[in-house]
């Protein structure tokens, strides 16, 4: 089995949960796709360079990202670098053949899509989108439920993805909270929400959306006590219509008080239904329409860490699933189709067409109008409609 050499580009929170997920996949999956190394890491100094290669070894540390994505020695490139980032290192990868493991959203806007969607003819690599909520085992349920039909049409929906961090007015101005960087919840949390709902349900027909910026001023991130403007939303709220007719409202807030981590949904359709929340996630709950009355009503299906093989047993497929789990599950997704030499899902289209569905949101948000997705010009993308996603496969 030949090694791959992994570059990291970033190694703060999103950085090692991406190299945790290297050094410990061997321990849950019996064969693993692939050998990787970690080989290089790229950061924004010196100093926080050296410590990330002296922590887990890696041969290089390097503040220049073409060190990594030109370098022939290098495989596999990650991207956890904040969104302002991320378009330059994914051109410069994919155009030096590359395979890309790139942190969520894709890029800042639909335009910087637009160019990487002109370099995907040319790029010969494997790319994944780090989406890793489709990769628990009750989302992972829920995709096979709605391939078999459990569902029927659906006919409407709630998503949520849900957040505290921002509902104190000193908390600092972080680069997520920074529209010169890319940040804003529509891309933090939107973009997840809004990829799950697409993966359960199909794509979107229209969007409405409406933001907010709870508060106007936070102090600065530097420590030095003054006040600087916030200029991206804190909280969003979107009314779509999906391909199969349903109507749907999903939400994206940073100024949830009393929310962790939590994302959620509910969908309902014409044979039954299913609802799912992070912050309970060994359950997929569902509803059978089908069965007789008396005998319907909510289901818990306990998914906890039912993995199909290659993963093994540990630490016990009844053990309580976590956040990281996901991640892993993930990069194993990722590492599979890399040995296999086959396209991936989610892959970089994917990601283009959740980027121009966060596009279609600011526009309506700054019109105050509905956008028709299927006739807005920047929506190039398929429109693959509710049947054809339940045929398409995971």
């Amino acid at each position: 089995m030949k090694e791959l050499n992994v570059g990291m580009l970033g190694f703060g929170f999103m950085g090692r949960a991406h190299a945790y997920g290297y050094l410990n996949l061997p321990l849950f999956y019996d064969p693993v796709p692939l050998r990787a190394r970690l080989h290089s890491v790229c950061t924004s100094s010196h100093d926080t360079a050296e410590r990330a290669r002296a922590l887990l070894g890696f041969e290089t540390a390097c503040t220049d990202y073409r060190e990594i994505t030109e370098n022939a020695h290098v495989d596999i490139v990650h991207i956890c670098t904040p969104n302002k980032f991320h378009k330059e290192a994914l051109l410069s990868a994919m155009a030096h053949g590359k395979h890309i493991y790139c942190e969520k959203p894709l890029v800042v806007d639909a335009a910087e899509a637009d160019e990487i969607e002109r370099a995907l003819p040319g790029y010969r690599g494997v790319a994944q989108i780090v989406f890793h909520n489709r990769f628990f085992p009750a989302t992972l349920q829920a995709r096979r439920l709605v391939e078999e039909g459990f569902l029927g049409r659906p006919l409407s929906l709630r998503a949520a993805y849900l957040h505290s961090g921002s509902a104190d007015p000193d908390a600092p101005l972080k680069w997520k909270l920074s529209r010169e960087m890319g940040g804003g919840v529509i891309a933090d949390l939107g973009s997840h929400v809004l990829d799950l709902v697409n993966h359960l349900v199909g794509d979107f027909e229209a969007i409405w959306c409406a933001t907010d910026v709870a508060y106007k001023d936070r102090p600065a991130a530097d420590g030095s006590g003054r006040r600087v403007p916030v200029e991206a939303e804190d909280a969003a709220l979107m009314v779509v219509r999906v391909s199969g007719g349903g109507l749907g409202v999903i939400e994206a807030s940073k100024i949830a008080t009393g929310a962790l981590d939590e994302l959620r949904f509910e969908i309902h359709g014409e044979k039954g239904a299913m609802r799912f929340n992070l912050m309970r996630p060994n359950w997929l709950e569902v509803y059978d329409n089908s069965k007789a009355d008396g005998l319907r009503g909510w289901q818990a299906l306990d998914t906890v860490q039912s993995y199909p093989k290659p993963a093994v047993s540990f630490p016990s497929p009844k053990a309580s699933i976590g956040w990281l789990r996901a991640h892993l599950a993930s990069l194993h997704n990722f590492l599979d189709a890399v040995a296999r030499g086959e396209p991936v899902e989610p892959g970089l289209q994917q990601a283009i067409y959740v980027q121009r569905v966060m596009e279609a949101a600011r526009i309506s948000d700054k019109t105050g109008a509905w956008v028709d997705l299927g006739r807005s010009p920047f929506m190039r993308h398929r429109s693959r409609g509710w049947a054809a996603t339940r045929a398409a496969g995971p």
